[in-house]
């Protein structure tokens, strides 16, 4: 006997990637995620491409794989995809500490950020 199997976490015509531990703050990559919200897919990649923000290299692999899972794994149409979703959350932070003067010391937080996209194949209207 094995588990059955889960159910889907996205519709019939969604493909899902996420991306568990992207190194920088929610914030900054919350920014990132707002340039590709609704966007068609290959807009999506051009705008990440060429964007000056250091949080884009990331974002565009995972928008990557949440292409070729919708391709390879749930067989839509890549040219009629569209980005339904990019949500951004936290994931874990690293504690380090830097030596001060006169033998004191602070902490620094180096924070980790997870980023959920799912793409949806849209008809042609």
């Amino acid at each position: 006997m094995s588990k059955p199997v889960s159910p889907r976490k996205v519709g019939d015509k969604e493909a899902l990637s996420v991306g568990t531990q992207i190194r920088g703050s929610a914030q900054k990559l919350n920014l990132v995620a707002a340039l590709i919200r609704n966007k068609p897919v290959g807009d999506a990649m051009n705008i990440l491409a060429f964007s000056t923000k250091a949080m884009a290299v990331d974002a565009r692999k995972v928008l990557a794989s949440a292409i070729a899972n919708a391709e390879n794994n749930h067989n839509l149409d890549v040219d009629a995809l569209v980005v339904a979703e990019a949500s951004v959350g936290k994931s874990i932070t690293m504690k380090r500490f830097a030596t001060r003067g006169r033998g004191k010391s602070t902490r620094i937080l180096k924070p980790f950020s997870r980023l959920r996209i799912v793409v949806r194949e849209q008809e042609e209207a």
